[in-house]
C-alpha cells in the first residue's frame, strides 16, 4: 500500500512464507461431467484418440470489382477447377474366366473316328468287298457306327445289306436330313437300318447339293413311305421315284422349307401375314374361287 513506510536502508526483509492452499483464493467449481458419476471414464478404458487438427480454411477470392480478390488483380487467387468425372472402368470379370472368340459357322458335321482297337463289324467289311470303293468314310459314335456313300449307288448299297446273310437290315427305323448352308453338298440324307435277325444297327448316309436328285428307297422298306414326305417337306430335298410325293405336315401351297436353318423366323415370305388368321381367310378365298 502507499502508506505502508518502507523499511531503512541495509535492513534485512525476511522471506514472504508460502501461502497455505486454504489461503488461495476460490476459485470456481469444478464442472461434473454430465450423468454425474455414472458418465465418469473408467481407468481401464483405452484412452480416447486425439482429434486430427482442422485444415486452414482456402481464402476466399473477394467478389468486389477491382478489388483484391478479383480475377486479374494482382494477388488475386484463381478459383480451382471443377475436377473432370473420370469414366468408370469396366468391371472386371470374374477370376477364371478368358475371353472366347466367336466361333465360327460349322460347315459340316463332326465324323469321330473309332476308338483305337475297335475292329470293324463284318457286315461293312462284307460290303467293301462285295462292292468295291462303295463305302467313302466311316465313323463311330455312342456305339453305332456311319458309313458314307455315294448318292448314285444308294438303292445298290441298301439292297446289299437288306441282303446279304451277315448283315440282314430288313428294317429302316428312321430317315432324317440335316441341312448345312455352307457346303456346297448342302445336305446329309441319313437312313438308320436294324437288323432283327442279328441285333445290329449302322446309319448310312448321302450327301447332296440343294437340287440334287435322291432316289427313293420305298422298294426296300416300305416305311420309308412317310419318312421319305417328312424329309421333302421340311428340307425340300430331291426326292425322286416317290409313289406319293407331297407335303404331310404343311400345307401343299406353303412356301419354303421350315427345317431349313436359312427359313427366316417370321415366316415363309409375303403371302404369309403376321396374322395366321388372315392367311387362312386368303387361303379359304382362294378355295372359294376355284370351286365357284
Amino acid at each position: 500500500m502507499a502508506d505502508d513506510p518502507k523499511p531503512p536502508e541495509g535492513t534485512e526483509i525476511p522471506p514472504t512464507p508460502p501461502t497455505a492452499a486454504a489461503d488461495k483464493p476460490a476459485s470456481q467449481p469444478p464442472v461434473e461431467p454430465p450423468g454425474g458419476l455414472k458418465a465418469e471414464v473408467s481407468r481401464t478404458d483405452p484412452p480416447a484418440a486425439p482429434a486430427a487438427p482442422a485444415k486452414p480454411a482456402a481464402p476466399v477470392a473477394s467478389a468486389a470489382p477491382g478489388g483484391p480478390g478479383a480475377p486479374g488483380a494482382p494477388g488475386a487467387t484463381k478459383p480451382a477447377a471443377p475436377a473432370a468425372a473420370k469414366p468408370a472402368a469396366p468391371a472386371a470379370k470374374p477370376a477364371g474366366e478368358a475371353h472366347v472368340p466367336k466361333a465360327a459357322a460349322a460347315v459340316g458335321p463332326v465324323e469321330p473316328a473309332p476308338p483305337a482297337g475297335t475292329a470293324t463289324p463284318a457286315f461293312i467289311e462284307a460290303l467293301q468287298t462285295a462292292l468295291p470303293g462303295v463305302v467313302l468314310s466311316t465313323s463311330y459314335w455312342v456305339g453305332d457306327w456311319t458309313i458314307v456313300v455315294p448318292v448314285g449307288r444308294l438303292l445298290e448299297v441298301g439292297r446289299q445289306l437288306r441282303d446279304a446273310r451277315d448283315s440282314a437290315f430288313d428294317t429302316l427305323s428312321d430317315l432324317t436330313a440335316t441341312d448345312w448352308p455352307l457346303r456346297p453338298e448342302r445336305f446329309d440324307v441319313i437312313y438308320c437300318l436294324y437288323s432283327t435277325r442279328h441285333r445290329h444297327r449302322v446309319r448310312v448316309k448321302v450327301k447332296v447339293s440343294e437340287h440334287e436328285a435322291v432316289p427313293s428307297v420305298t422298294d426296300l422298306w416300305p416305311a420309308a413311305n412317310w419318312l421319305e414326305r417328312e424329309v421333302y417337306d421340311m428340307f425340300g430335298v430331291n426326292l425322286t421315284g416317290h409313289p406319293d410325293r407331297r407335303r404331310i405336315l404343311m400345307p401343299e401351297d406353303w412356301q419354303g422349307f421350315p427345317q431349313r436353318k436359312d427359313y427366316p423366323l417370321e415366316g415363309p415370305g409375303e403371302l404369309l401375314m403376321e396374322n395366321p388368321l388372315d392367311w387362312l381367310k386368303l387361303r379359304q378365298a382362294k378355295e372359294e374361287a376355284d370351286i365357284e
